[in-house]
């Protein structure tokens, strides 16, 4: 068995889609797009297929992550190929990776970080329209980071409790005008994950919160630029690999 790793982008009125009808919309892909991918055993088989770290409702994303395992092998072009062939407007598929055949590498276990692009909205209705930040807010997210703790109340399964997220949010910074980058929004770099999950909107909810303003009375969009996993090779450099550079192109 070959494991693969296909990553994809979530766009458009597919926001709207939740996980469990992503997860059928791909079945169909795959038998459309007549990818070998392999099935389970017994008396109702099905497709061998895991998701890391499926977004909710609304939030578009660059960086979705889904793997399988294929009974033949297939070239990463052909698939990609044949993928994109079956998408609606919304999902595109980006990459198609050979991992490592391990529990281990599984993107369900790894996943420890994501980034995200949050952008003001010029209303509830739409999220193509956006908005320029206030120029206070520089100043506003330095004050806010500064902070020795950052304490707020987190729900669980089964209640809620007070949890200081300072040490959960790695980065957080107002991208203005930067070479390269969307002007005008926030970026995200958040822990992720079955060890630590800090949601976006409950970063912006406090920072909100921090600096007077009810969070109903500002529409935001959040867009995940990338998942990533520990980078166990790394020499103190870069503490995370994304999800995608650990597979290898199929030829």
């Amino acid at each position: 068995m070959l494991k693969v790793r296909i990553k994809f982008r979530k766009y458009g009125f597919m926001k709207f889609i939740g996980h469990l009808d992503v997860m059928r919309y791909f079945q169909k892909a795959m038998r459309r797009a007549e990818i070998p991918i392999a099935y389970t055993g017994g008396y109702s088989p099905h497709m061998i297929m895991s998701f890391a770290q499926p977004l909710g409702v609304g939030v578009t994303s660059d960086g979705e992550y889904l793997d399988i395992e294929l009974k033949e092998p297939i070239s990463s072009e052909k698939a990609v190929e044949q993928l994109n062939r079956t998408m609606v407007e919304g999902m595109e598929v980006v990459s198609f990776r050979e991992i490592p055949d391990d529990k281990k590498s599984s993107g369900m276990t790894i996943v420890a970080a994501a980034s995200y692009r949050v952008t003001l909205l010029e209303s509830r209705k739409t999220s193509e329209i956006t908005m320029a930040l206030p120029e206070e807010w520089q100043e506003r997210v330095e004050a806010f980071m500064a902070q020795p703790e950052i304490v707020v109340m987190k729900k669980t399964k089964r209640s809620e409790k007070e949890v200081d997220i300072k040490p959960m949010i790695y980065q957080m910074e107002v991208l203005t005008g930067k070479a390269g980058q969307n002007s005008d929004s926030i970026y995200l770099f958040l822990a992720t994950g079955s060890e630590q999950n800090l949601k976006p909107d409950l970063v912006m909810e406090a920072f909100l919160a921090f600096i007077g303003i009810e969070d109903e009375e500002v529409p935001m969009h959040y867009h995940r630029l990338e998942v990533y996993a520990k980078n166990h090779m790394s020499q103190g450099s870069d503490p995370f690999i994304s999800l995608e550079d650990l597979g290898n192109e199929i030829r």
